[in-house]
């Protein structure tokens, strides 16, 4: 009896840290997103609404794709995305990070692209309101 409560604790703990893992490494940094002009290979999506983004400005190299729409265009052909993004179509194995303006919605793309099959979805959770007040510096 104390041999299976013992497997199922250390399991259970087991489970505990490699979800603890897993959420802080879905979180990009204000530090990668300045690196990104150097990793071609990642996509910085904003989800922010476009009437936003036209109004506060963009992140360098980011594409907008605003949340409720975001399942769809993940959704579109690889030849439909070019064209529509000019940016290559994320692969399941690309890293793509979200960002809105203060993490939140950031957090619901990182959800929705992982549960799509994107597994190396992040958020950048500090959003565009940590980079401009950081650019501002």
């Amino acid at each position: 009896m104390k041999s299976n409560l013992f497997h199922y604790v250390t399991c259970t703990l087991s489970n505990e840290i490699t979800n603890y893992n897993k959420a802080i490494m879905s979180i990009a940094t204000y530090e990668e997103i300045l690196d990104l002009p150097n990793h071609p290979e990642k996509l910085l999506v904003d989800v922010r609404g476009t009437d936003e983004v036209k109004e506060k400005g963009a992140i360098p190299t980011s594409i907008n794709i605003p949340l409720p729409i975001l399942e769809d265009e993940l959704k579109l052909s690889a030849e439909s995305f070019k064209d529509k993004y000019g940016r290559v179509k994320p692969l399941p194995q690309t890293e793509v990070i979200f960002h809105c303006n203060k993490g939140g919605r950031a957090q619901k793309a990182t959800d929705l692209a992982t549960g799509l099959g994107f597994g190396n979805a992040r958020n950048y959770k500090g959003s565009f309101t940590e980079w401009l007040s950081k650019q501002e510096k």
